[in-house]
């Protein structure tokens, strides 16, 4: 979704001006900074070869993940109309599930050792707040 700013007034946010476009994210949803940092810190998990989990793929680690720090499970409905538990998809997380998956894979990394220099590229984009969505995630974990 776009805004336009079509008149002076009341504005929150540094430069902001008149007469230009600004896509906008719903806040109740999750971000698209979230979705990146979510991504980015599960394939740098992936290539450190710390995590203890029985994961084969970078895909299997993620859904690890999601498993332990996330929603968890959800009952969904199979093509036969059966209910069964699935694995909440991370397009479905709230804003607070995503910040709370987030805030948990980091904590374990820190937990696990990882220290690579990407890792700390992450936390540093993650600490920028508008970059990240507003939200400064995890950052308590690095004391």
């Amino acid at each position: 979704m776009q805004i336009v700013v079509t008149a002076p007034g009341r504005h929150e946010g540094d430069g902001l001006r008149v007469g230009a476009r600004y896509n906008v994210e719903p806040a109740d949803e999750g971000s698209d900074a979230q979705n990146r940092a979510f991504r980015a810190l599960c394939y740098e998990y992936w290539a450190s070869g710390c995590f203890s989990c029985c994961a084969s793929t970078p895909a299997d680690l993620k859904k690890a993940i999601k498993y332990y720090h996330g929603a968890g499970l959800w009952w969904a409905l199979d093509g036969d109309g059966c209910e069964t538990l699935e694995l909440k998809s991370w397009g479905d997380y709230t804003l607070r599930e995503r910040m709370k998956t987030i805030d948990g894979l980091v904590k374990e990394m820190h937990m696990a050792g990882v220290d690579s220099a990407k890792f700390r590229e992450i936390l540093r984009g993650m600490e920028g707040g508008p970059r990240a969505g507003g939200e400064k995630l995890a950052m308590e974990a690095l004391g």
